[in-house]
């Protein structure tokens, strides 16, 4: 993994104190890079979804503790709550959209749109990347309307319209999505009611990890059994409902170690742990190393 010499989290939020403000945003990845390049290349998080879409150039960019080459037409989906950043290099050809979850859930209130797709609500893969090949004049059409939408900015039904653009452009990538993971031996992304339950379970544990909660608390939530979340989570993921609450803990414990300050006991009470020692072993025991280790084997 890169190092980057300022380690610590920044959290950025697409218009929160203006809530009926456009919640969507559409940029030349080159002009975004060289002006935002100070903040973009620290390590940083969202509270929106953000596409990245390299056309041309090649580099590095990193989420959580991985480093990926950037290579022609690579994309990425950047979820809630990742931390990632660019390299410094701001030769890129490209384009960045971001927009929260409220945009797209206005228009669609009976299932949450990101239940039907899982550029964003992947569990096996994180984060969720593909390349976008030849034929992308649809994606390019389709950006070209949303661009021409933004900038009437009094039209009639102009929100409805981005709405619609947006749904559009989401589900061409997937079916490019699909596609690319066919070549790579990979099993499609397929929609089904067990999926989705499993990505509301993982909504769960994102928003509630740090609170100790157990199984039945979760399940509870989900209006289903314990035994039926555990069935779940066994059959799609081969993991129980316990390890994936362990493994979201310890992740944000990852994070929090090499991308702040704070003491070791400071992190451990923040991600619900009283006791330091409890979150020393329980760290060591997820990890393979302690704390402290951890922080000087990346940092």
């Amino acid at each position: 993994m890169g190092k980057n010499p300022n380690p610590v989290i920044s959290e950025y939020h697409l218009n929160i104190n203006q809530p009926a403000a456009m919640q969507i945003g559409i940029y030349d990845l080159r002009s975004y890079l060289t002006r935002y390049i100070t903040v973009a290349s620290r390590p940083h998080i969202h509270s929106y979804y953000q596409i990245i879409w390299f056309k041309s150039g090649f580099g590095k960019h990193f989420v959580d503790f991985q480093e990926y080459d950037v290579i022609e037409d690579a994309m990425f989906f950047i979820g809630k709550g990742q931390v990632h950043y660019f390299d410094d290099n701001t030769d890129y050809d490209g384009v960045l959209i971001h927009f929260n979850e409220l945009f797209v859930s206005k228009a669609d209130s009976e299932l949450n749109f990101f239940l039907k797709c899982d550029l964003f609500n992947n569990p096996f893969q994180l984060p969720s990347c593909c390349v976008a090949g030849e034929n992308n004049d649809r994606l390019e059409l389709v950006l070209d309307l949303m661009r021409t939408e933004i900038s009437e900015v009094n039209s009639f039904g102009r929100d409805d319209m981005l709405q619609a653009f947006l749904k559009t452009f989401l589900i061409q990538v997937q079916r490019k999505k699909n596609a690319y993971e066919q070549t790579q031996g990979k099993t499609p992304f397929i929609v089904n009611g067990k999926r989705a339950q499993l990505v509301r379970f993982v909504n769960l544990i994102d928003e509630n990890f740090t609170k100790g909660l157990n199984v039945s608390d979760y399940a509870s939530q989900l209006n289903i059994s314990a035994r039926t979340l555990s069935d779940l989570t066994n059959q799609t993921l081969n993991k129980t409902p316990s390890q994936m609450i362990q493994e979201r803990v310890t992740l944000e414990a990852q994070r929090l170690l090499v991308h702040s300050s704070q003491q070791i006991s400071q992190i451990g009470y923040r991600l619900g742990f009283e006791d330091p020692s409890y979150f020393v072993k329980f760290f060591k025991k997820h990890s393979g190393v302690s704390p402290s280790e951890f922080r000087r084997s990346v940092s």
